[in-house]
């Protein structure tokens, strides 16, 4: 332990309520949440030193998964163990579910095809629109810091394009770079330029999924979330729209817009998707199987994880496949701009969205940005 730091040992139905709190301010996404819960428990509780707090934060920055999640789980467990982790982790996701359980619901019942709702979400898929591009770009930036990391981007958006299996995508931009590290560069080349012929697959059976295999999907997903929640879109945009089709890229981007406007991680929009398939049980096992990582990484693998990215090996694996999640996002987003940006209003909004994304840094400015687009899709439809 840090010395002068000390983590206080609180009772379990505290621990559960501090971050039950955390979780109902979890506004303005990662970077605001990882800020939140360092000002109180490192800068003003000194649980943790800052260096050793920004180590930690370094792994699960790394590792898949939402990491201001991540850091719960981590706290909680130096404070009571494995279940002080389950706690702290549980309730900081708890108001993001119960809000996006109780919206996928009304979604489901009512619907929304009242011309005030149907106007408020044109301007939201609008503004999701604006959130995804952002996101290709800030995710990008960081990602993709040589030639051979925009290689395997590119061949990513290809192979996306050309309805290539992701996992074959992910598997390939990972062995890629870890060989260009091993300095291998002509076997590299050849096999970035040949993924994207490596065949595309055709949509898998069409039907309503089973509750297992919304878990599996979930599961999955967690497990391929590199680089923050909406490196999760282009996996449950493919299970959901493109291979099982329980939903439309309309109602994909409805559940984006609603997870938006929450105090939660993005990637609790995964309750919305199991509910559309599966119902309540649905959303509940899927938000099970995409939050399970997170949790099993701290509480079980914390200190080999530690280890593992000290390898530099294993670092440029999962460098490469970071790269070409980059090229996943985008070449999603692209399929999802044809949808959410159809006509000249709506690019309107977009742009208006995006310069505000980029200009707007308060910790509320995702949420005020989607209802504000929400109201300019409000008025369009009036006109």
């Amino acid at each position: 332990m840090d010395q002068d730091y000390s983590i206080p040992h609180e009772t379990y139905g505290r621990l559960f309520l501090r971050f039950l709190k955390f979780g109902l301010l979890a506004w303005g996404g990662p970077v605001a949440q990882v800020a939140m819960l360092r000002q109180e428990l490192v800068d003003e509780e000194k649980w943790i030193s800052s260096e050793r707090f920004h180590r930690v934060l370094a792994v699960y920055q790394v590792l898949p998964g939402p990491e201001a999640h991540e850091m719960c789980v981590y706290f909680g467990m130096m404070a009571r163990g494995r279940i002080g982790g389950l706690l702290a982790g549980l309730g900081f996701m708890l108001p993001g579910l119960v809000f996006m359980f109780a919206l996928s619901w009304f979604y489901v019942t009512y619907g929304i095809s009242t011309p005030m709702f149907i106007g408020v979400f044109y301007g939201f898929q609008a503004a999701v629109a604006a959130l995804i591009v952002r996101a290709v770009h800030r995710i990008g930036s960081h990602a993709l810091h040589n030639k051979w990391l925009w290689a395997i981007a590119i061949a990513g958006f290809a192979s996306k394009l050309l309805n290539v299996n992701f996992l074959i995508v992910l598997a390939a931009g990972g062995f890629v770079y870890a060989l260009v590290q091993r300095q291998l560069k002509v076997n590299a080349v050849h096999l970035i330029f040949s993924l994207p012929m490596t065949g595309a697959i055709s949509a898998l059976a069409i039907g309503a999924p089973t509750i297992f295999e919304l878990f599996g999907y979930g599961l999955r997903t967690g497990l391929l979330t590199f680089g923050g929640a909406y490196t999760a879109i282009p996996f449950l945009q493919f299970d959901a729209v493109i291979s099982g089709a329980w939903m439309t890229n309309q109602q994909f981007l409805d559940g984006l817009a609603l997870s938006s406007i929450l105090p939660a991680p993005l990637i609790i929009f995964s309750t919305f998707v199991g509910y559309l398939g599966g119902g309540p049980l649905g959303a509940l096992a899927l938000t099970v199987g995409v939050f399970f990582p997170a949790f099993a990484f701290t509480l079980i693998g914390h200190t080999l994880f530690e280890r593992l990215i000290d390898n530099p090996e294993a670092h440029a694996f999962l460098d490469g496949v970071t790269a070409a999640v980059v090229g996943l996002i985008a070449a999603t987003s692209l399929q999802l701009l044809r949808v959410a940006v159809p006509d000249v209003y709506a690019v309107g909004i977009f742009l208006f969205s995006l310069v505000t994304l980029y200009r707007w840094k308060a910790k509320a400015a995702v949420a005020g940005i989607m209802l504000g687009a929400g109201l300019l899709g409000l008025l369009v439809s009036l006109i």
